[in-house]
């Protein structure tokens, strides 16, 4: 049975092919020299040796070395999530390793594979970086460690049943950036710009350490003198009021952009927009639509609020239909009735579209303050900057430019309107969102 076992285990590595190799060209060779002969002959004496030396030195030892994956709780969508692989070697002797990691099917890629060495008695740390493009459950499969000796003439394998499923989530690492750079009064780190607020009125809320950023007029120096630190005071907005993400989940939100589609960037965007808002002390909640008002967070302030809107943005997926916007409108009419902050993220690719919609995102602006979310086509600013080489190419411009207009043209008209819109590209949209609802938190009132 052991026997058994150590040939399942057993693999002959490139340099025992090409030493085998290397001693039939001796052989031949040697036919017409004997001193290339008699070397022929030694190695093969030698080369059984060291085989059987490896052998033992592999073999010799049942659980010699020691697997294990550490894998994020949670992966985030869109982003680098570091993977940890550790290697703990209980062996006397120092090794060679190949380690291969079986990497779930959503990657398209067979296995993640590394090589180096490992001391004996040590322990090594491999690291490496995944990014999923999509939401959903992923699946790891077993580790593979090849070992080998000094010669590396055969490997012994070692494989670790590490079988584990991971669910991608939306970007729980940019909900985590944001939320420190809120908490911290530093968002302007991240291109978030500084707003004045104007006429706003503050209510005591406690007293804590000071940190880089604080206003120095908040400096309470009683308390420093107490506890020999500085210490502050911080203040909260006395009027908390409801900020709602809303997410049109139709087919134009399927356009993809390097790998993630406009609905993923909605969906990391939104889930930012109100950890931000709740983190401000207002108070974060959830819209779907496609046909149908599908799903929906009330606004909340309790501590499960941001758990309840990731597990709710989890699940989001299109059926690739039209998504209905009177709907929408007679929904939120019917079901919120006090007036409230609406971040829609949407797309109109052309004015008609935006017309026959208009009238709905006129129902709603006229109870709640509704901004509007657009994206902006980076293909088409890439043509329309491009120069013309020929006739066709100068049609291709002119209809770019064409498109390109027509989306500033939506701005204007959701402006004339009274209904407030932003125009970014995705890589932008989670910055150029936060900024907008600053500066409208600024102003006190929605």
């Amino acid at each position: 049975m052991r026997l058994i076992q150590i040939i399942k285990s057993l693999y002959l590595t490139f340099n025992f092919y090409l030493s085998v190799g290397v001693l039939a060209v001796l052989f031949i060779v040697g036919s017409m020299n004997p001193f290339i002969l008699g070397m022929a002959k030694a190695l093969l004496v030698l080369l059984p040796l060291v085989v059987v030396f490896e052998l033992i030195q592999l073999f010799r030892i049942n659980n010699g070395v020691k697997v294990r994956r550490f894998s994020p709780e949670r992966l985030s969508n869109g982003d680098d999530n570091i993977v940890k692989v550790r290697i703990k070697s209980h062996l006397p002797f120092n090794c060679k390793f190949t380690l291969i990691d079986e990497l779930p099917v959503q990657f398209q890629s067979r296995n993640k594979t590394f090589e180096g060495d490992i001391s004996a008695r040590a322990e090594e740390e491999i690291r490496y970086k995944i990014r999923p493009f999509e939401r959903g459950e992923y699946h790891f499969g077993s580790i593979s460690l090849y070992l080998s000796t000094f010669a590396h003439l055969i490997q012994r394998r070692y494989k670790t049943e590490a079988g584990e499923m991971v669910k991608v989530y939306p970007s729980i690492i940019q909900v985590k950036k944001y939320s420190f750079l809120a908490v911290s009064d530093r968002l302007y780190d991240s291109g978030i710009k500084k707003i004045r607020k104007i006429g706003h009125n503050y209510e005591f809320d406690q007293i804590r350490e000071f940190i880089t950023g604080d206003d120095i007029r908040a400096i309470n120096w009683k308390a420093t003198a107490r506890v020999s630190r500085l210490m502050v005071n911080q203040y909260q907005d006395e009027k908390s009021q409801e900020v709602y993400v809303i997410i049109n989940k139709g087919r134009v939100m399927q356009m993809p952009f390097n790998q993630l589609s406009l609905l993923d960037y909605s969906i990391n965007s939104g889930l930012v927009m109100l950890n931000t808002a709740y983190v401000k002390d207002d108070y974060p909640g959830l819209i779907c639509f496609n046909r149908e008002v599908d799903n929906m967070v009330n606004a909340s302030k309790k501590k499960s609020q941001i758990t309840l809107l990731l597990e709710a943005l989890y699940n989001q997926e299109t059926d690739f239909s039209e998504a209905n916007y009177s709907k929408l409108a007679f929904w939120i009419r019917k079901t919120i009735k006090k007036r409230a902050l609406f971040f829609l993220y949407t797309n109109f690719e052309g004015l008609s579209s935006l017309q026959r919609e208009l009238n709905h995102l006129k129902a709603i602006s006229k109870y709640q303050r509704l901004i509007v979310v657009m994206f902006k086509n980076i293909e088409l600013d890439s043509l329309t900057e491009s120069k013309p080489d020929n006739l066709a190419d100068i049609y291709t411009k002119t209809i770019a430019t064409k498109f390109k207009v027509e989306k500033e043209h939506i701005v204007k008209e959701l402006n004339k309107h009274g209904i407030d819109a932003i125009l970014t590209t995705p890589e932008n949209l989670t910055v150029d969102s936060i900024n907008k609802y600053l500066e409208i938190k600024a102003r006190s009132v929605f």
